[in-house]
């Protein structure tokens, strides 16, 4: 099991293998993340109707994502964890429902809807999952993905942690096959890789 590629984003400033993939000076999390989204190049009109945390982890896969990907999509798996989900939208839903509650707004009302939208887009159709940790579980992802890939016929695992409050934004999504590559999965490794966005 190798890591192929992997993105580190906090806030303004995101990473792609450790080079300086996109950057932006907006202080407002909403501008931040269309300016960031913007420099992917990438045109998905759904975007804009995205909740934030949705918005986090489809803007870092499109550039977490190799261009090719030569992986059967039926075996690719996406596996993800968040600190406070979609809190932000729970909030603003509940508000909702003292006039009509928004349809629009309940939608994104589950965290694992991060998981969707970039299925959605990107035609996975292995496992997800998506947890809710407090901050990034390097063991836990490290075995859970090992085990996607030896024993549970998947060909490769988008996998990391995405975050997303009015506060600010990070995230780190590392790109897992089984082709060799200079960085083999390890806890230790995925530590590495997430310590850089908390």
């Amino acid at each position: 099991m190798y890591i192929q590629q992997y993105l580190q984003w906090n806030n303004g400033d995101v990473w792609l293998n450790n080079q300086l993939k996109a950057h932006s000076d907006e202080q407002d999390v909403m501008l931040l993340l269309s300016d960031i989204y913007r420099q992917t190049g990438v045109t998905y009109p759904k975007f804009f109707k995205m909740d934030m945390l949705s918005k986090v982890a489809f803007t870092a896969a499109s550039m977490a994502l190799p261009t090719i990907i030569e992986a059967d999509k039926n075996n690719i798996a996406v596996v993800l964890s968040t600190t406070s989900g979609c809190l932000d939208v729970d909030k603003r839903f509940d508000e909702s429902r003292a006039a009509i509650a928004s349809p629009g707004l309940f939608v994104y009302t589950l965290p694992n809807i991060m998981l969707g939208e970039i299925c959605i887009a990107y035609g996975f159709k292995g496992e997800q999952m998506c947890t809710i940790t407090d901050e990034p579980d390097s063991d836990y992802m490290d075995f859970y993905v090992k085990d996607l890939l030896q024993n549970r016929g998947t060909e490769a695992v988008l996998c990391g942690h995405a975050e997303a409050t009015p506060a600010g934004v990070s995230a780190a999504l590392i790109w897992v096959t089984k082709e060799p590559s200079t960085l083999p999965l390890q806890s230790k490794t995925l530590h590495t890789v997430f310590s850089k966005i908390q």
